[in-house]
């Protein structure tokens, strides 16, 4: 039965453009020509005795056949490297996405415990403020997400859900005037479905008492941070990215008259596709961050 099977660069070609949809993208992935990559389907195709692509001006199609083979591939492929992974001597690399901020601030600090308990494995951090279909995009191979946590979401799990405070640098605190505008610094989400944590709703309907607030916002968590360790003011942010901040002196709590209400944030969660469900290096990164957040 094995000999009526097709060569197995050419399914690694098909897998490839499927996937990324794109002879170009596939070629440019396979670091060969695009050319050779529709060489190489034409040649599967004829083998097949079935057309598993519709040729468009721009763009490929798969076909209902082509549908089913890249499934199976997709499966098949991720089922050998994960066996690959797991009895190999050399060091398993695990690629994962998450958001700019809890990549700079949390996780990349934190890296250091995991290597110390697992030097056989490697983590890539990948970075991206969209959602990312990890199910189609075998690049990735675990997300961490931020925002309102769903249980029902199948293989996930909640991280932590964090507190949002105020903090400040120390020499902010001393050397503010107290007739002086205080500068608020906040993040401006890029993800429009988050609801807004703002000083502006903090602030509303309160009496300043003479006080002045400027507030300036930022795109990125991290750069709210940043901003605030230049001592540029106040930074209305999540006390689980400042943790290492607060251990090192670097930030302290600052607390305004006004606001003297628990402000909630939103959960960072892990979700692995259903592919690596069982992969020993992801099982393990997934144990060590569970319990390190906590």
């Amino acid at each position: 039965m094995h000999t009526q099977l097709p060569h197995l660069n050419s399914l690694k070609v098909f897998d490839s453009a499927a996937r990324l949809r794109s002879f170009k993208k596939a070629a440019k992935e396979l670091n060969v020509t695009p050319t050779a990559v529709s060489h190489q389907i034409k040649a599967l195709e004829e083998a097949l005795g079935t057309l598993l692509f519709e040729r468009k001006t721009r763009a490929v199609q798969l076909t209902q056949d082509g549908e089913l083979l890249a499934e199976t591939t997709h499966n098949v492929f991720q089922l050998l490297a994960n066996v690959v992974n797991e009895i190999s001597s050399t060091k398993n690399i695990i690629t994962v996405s998450t958001t700019s901020s809890f990549a700079a601030m949390w996780l990349v600090p934190n890296l250091d415990k995991f290597y110390k308990s697992h030097p056989e494995i490697e983590v890539a951090i990948k970075t991206n403020e969209q959602v990312d279909d990890i199910e189609k995009d075998r690049r990735i191979d675990l997300v961490i997400r931020y925002g309102i946590y769903d249980d029902s979401i199948k293989n996930s799990i909640k991280l932590i859900t964090e507190s949002v405070g105020m903090y400040s640098t120390p020499s902010y605190v001393l050397n503010r005037d107290a007739s002086t505008d205080i500068n608020l610094l906040e993040t401006k989400w890029k993800n429009e479905n988050l609801p807004e944590i703002s000083w502006n709703l903090l602030l509303s309907n309160k009496v300043h008492k003479n006080k002045i607030f400027n507030i300036r916002q930022f795109d990125q968590e991290h750069h709210v941070i940043q901003a605030a360790l230049a001592g540029q003011g106040v930074a209305l942010i999540s006390s689980l990215l400042v943790k290492n901040a607060l251990n090192q002196g670097w930030l302290q709590d600052y607390k305004i008259a006004e606001i003297d209400q628990e402000i909630k944030g939103f959960s960072y969660y892990l979700l692995v596709p259903e592919r690596n469900i069982r992969n020993k290096s992801i099982l393990e990164f997934k144990d060590w961050i569970t319990n390190e957040i906590r």
